[in-house]
């Protein structure tokens, strides 16, 4: 067993100065590239005809265009383990392109390396882009991708580092800050900025209007600070398009993201809710929220007014996997929903990782369920759905 190393739940005090909240409930003028005449307001995008539609955070599952990833940059977050981090990205970003296209940022003194690694072998392409990054967690501080008939645009969330400036849980990230605009200007897709300060992994939905979110991770001073969960929740609804938000408790304080919710809970589709469930070994802490979780969720309708199903997909015995320590990301429930696949974890324990991969096989039928051993990415605190972010297809314009 390993120990891991310094990583983004780790002590690093690299001393680079904060970047300050936006004014919260102020959204900038924003449009989404269509065929269709421009949208100056993020709730709402043209359809046929006079009428309107709003933009919505799609569905993991629908069609996606590409998958963006990021080339881990910094020695002094990774430390040692920075190769073999890079080891592991090459291999997940390889294995996506089986299924599209992939975009790794980098920095452009890392971009040839990035590729290099990447590019031999691959199915679909694998486009390296040179815009400066800070580490890898591009689904936290990359654009949020919203869409409608004809139309997409990317939200910028505000990444400001998990709102940990200050604390044992600092890194660098003014870098990363500033990869949603630079990204989404590369790719000619318009620019929304959010009224709260949040990152990609803190929203969940099930494309029909309905959002899982933690409490602690949204409705926390150190993103939102003066915001009380109402007002979270409207601007959660505005920018994303969403008509309800199923809050569950999460837990401040215990992780660098505050208990993000693409660790706890997600949906299989509209209705269906995968719960991670702890495994043996797990902090006493972590089953509290499971069990919260559980609570809220089996009494929980989506915004259709449908009752949830809930599927608990059990974590591995944290005494039989590779990795070890108390930052290692020991959830399959953190995968990654791609064209025709899904990319979950594979972590040492025979049982569990077989159990995973048939739970998540009967959820998704019609996709081949990938394990990966991604036990670097895992010692950071964080996994397969961290390490990614998907742009969708545009829905067809009515």
């Amino acid at each position: 067993m390993h120990t891991p190393t310094p990583s983004r739940r780790g002590l690093l005090r690299l001393g680079a100065a904060a970047v300050p909240l936006i004014a919260l409930g102020t959204v900038l003028p924003a449009t989404a590239r269509a065929a269709t005449p421009a949208v100056t307001d993020p709730s709402a995008a043209p359809a046929a005809a006079g009428a309107t539609t709003k933009l919505r955070m799609p569905a993991e599952s629908d069609r996606h265009d590409r998958t963006f990833m990021a080339w881990p940059a910094l020695p002094s977050i990774w430390r040692t383990q920075l190769s073999a981090v890079r080891d592991d990205i090459a291999r997940v970003a390889h294995e996506i392109s089986r299924y599209e296209p992939v975009v790794v940022v980098a920095r452009p003194g890392q971009a040839a390396d990035a590729q290099y690694y990447c590019g031999p072998g691959a199915y679909h392409a694998i486009t390296v882009v040179e815009i400066s990054n800070d580490d890898l967690w591009i689904r936290d501080f990359g654009p949020t991708f919203v869409v409608a008939p004809g139309a997409v645009a990317g939200v910028d969330t505000n990444f400001n580092g998990w709102g940990k400036s200050g604390t044992p849980y600092y890194q660098r990230y003014t870098e990363d800050a500033a990869v949603a605009a630079a990204l989404l200007a590369q790719y000619g897709v318009d620019r929304i900025r959010a009224p709260f300060v949040g990152e990609g992994g803190a929203l969940e939905t099930d494309g029909q209007g309905t959002l899982l979110a933690t409490v602690s991770s949204l409705v926390n001073s150190n993103r939102n600070p003066g915001m009380s969960r109402d007002q979270a929740e409207q601007a959660l609804k505005s920018t994303l398009g969403m008509d309800k938000v199923i809050w569950l408790a999460g837990l401040a304080g215990q992780d660098i993201t505050d208990d993000h919710i693409d660790c706890l809970a997600r949906f299989t589709s509209p209705g269906r809710v995968i719960l991670d469930q702890p495994g043996p070994g797990t902090d006493r802490i972590w089953i509290d929220v499971y069990e919260q979780a559980r609570q809220v969720l089996r009494t929980a309708t989506d915004a259709r007014g449908r009752p949830l199903t809930v599927v608990e997909l059990p974590g591995p015995d944290r005494t039989l996997i590779r990795g070890s320590g108390k930052d290692f990301l020991s959830s399959y429930t953190n995968f990654y929903v791609a064209n025709g696949a899904v990319f979950v974890p594979q972590f040492g324990d025979a049982s569990a990782d077989a159990q995973a991969y048939a739970i998540l096989q009967a959820e998704f039928p019609g996709r081949d369920v990938v394990q990966l051993n991604i036990d670097n990415i895992a010692s950071g605190g964080g996994g397969i759905h961290c390490a990614t972010q998907s742009q969708p297809a545009v829905p067809p314009a009515l």
